[in-house]
């Protein structure tokens, strides 16, 4: 059963309110794919160096900037967050092949690392470091002397949570992890099978008890106001979702749920349920990845519709 959500203020000051169930026509791409290359360039390079950026001093403080060859204009820039469940059991070399596949296609690349629980992540932490490492990307850019006007986080399951949080980091309120205005705004977020609400996670007990492992005070109500995207819509960005119809990892309800949440609430949002399993949306070469590529050239060009 999906639930509905106040608004982050609303929850912060009436904690202990529940919602009515959220009931909205939602906007469903429903089976949609993309032609093989997405109306980009095959990605056939070889594989590209990475740059390696410390944005702390632990281990797990880093970014890969992956940048495309100097024959042509950056085509975006994608921050890319890996999945996992928020365990330490998996890391950013989930992201090699997107950056590497992207970057073929004309986009820079900044394959996120962070702590997840179980090497210092959690709460607060897991989400400092994600808001950290955005940030840090201003630095990259100014070395390279790229533009950040067309910046997509593209996030895959825990991943796409913490992308789709990162897009709402200006609404939270002063002293939380992750508050402030971004250094880095993002200008849309594409999230591939990703876990968008946190309570209905919770209470499905998914991936033994993922939830309350990340966040720690189980059913903590101002934590959730916090970290849960279905308490920050709508936001002020486009979220593409893409789920996978056959994905017994992470719901499909996931992701519908919250696209009814946002589009009920006036955001721009859309659902592409596209073939395969959990993994098909971070595999380059499937119709699935097609469609990812497909939603990233939309981002962009919806940031900046003048562009050449």
């Amino acid at each position: 059963m999906n639930r509905g959500y106040l608004g982050r203020r609303t929850v912060l000051a009436l904690v202990a309110a529940v919602g009515t169930a959220v009931l909205a026509a939602c906007s469903i791409r429903s089976g949609a794919q993309a032609p093989s290359g997405a109306g980009a360039p095959s990605a056939k390079a070889p594989s590209a160096p990475a740059k390696r950026y410390s944005y702390g001093e632990d281990p797990s403080q880093f970014a890969d900037l992956y940048l495309p060859g100097a024959d042509g204009p950056v085509r975006g820039v994608v921050v890319i967050i890996h999945g996992g469940y928020w365990r330490s059991t998996y890391g950013a070399e989930l992201g090699e092949p997107l950056a590497q596949d992207l970057v073929g296609r004309g986009y820079a690349c900044w394959n996120l690392e962070y702590r997840r629980a179980g090497n210092g992540g959690g709460w607060p932490t897991t989400f400092d470091d994600v808001a950290a490492g955005i940030d840090h990307l201003a630095v990259a850019a100014r070395d390279h002397g790229f533009g950040l006007g067309r910046t997509t986080a593209l996030g895959h399951s825990a991943g796409g949570h913490l992308a789709v949080w990162a897009a709402g980091r200006a609404g939270l309120p002063p002293g939380a992890p992750g508050a402030g205005t971004p250094v880095v705004p993002l200008t849309a977020v594409v999230s591939q099978a990703g876990l968008l609400n946190l309570r209905e996670a919770r209470d499905l007990g998914l991936s033994d008890d993922a939830v309350e492992n990340l966040l720690g005070v189980p059913g903590d109500p101002e934590r959730y106001a916090l970290a849960d995207p279905m308490t920050a819509v709508p936001l002020d960005v486009p979220v593409y979702a893409v789920h996978g119809t056959e994905d017994t990892t992470v719901p499909v309800s996931q992701s519908e749920g919250y696209v009814r949440a946002a589009t009920a609430a006036g955001g721009t949002v859309e659902l592409s349920l596209v073939p395969g399993d959990h993994f098909a949306v971070i595999t380059p070469g499937s119709a699935a990845w097609d469609t990812v590529v497909a939603l990233l050239g939309a981002a962009a060009d919806a940031a900046d519709p003048g562009r050449p």
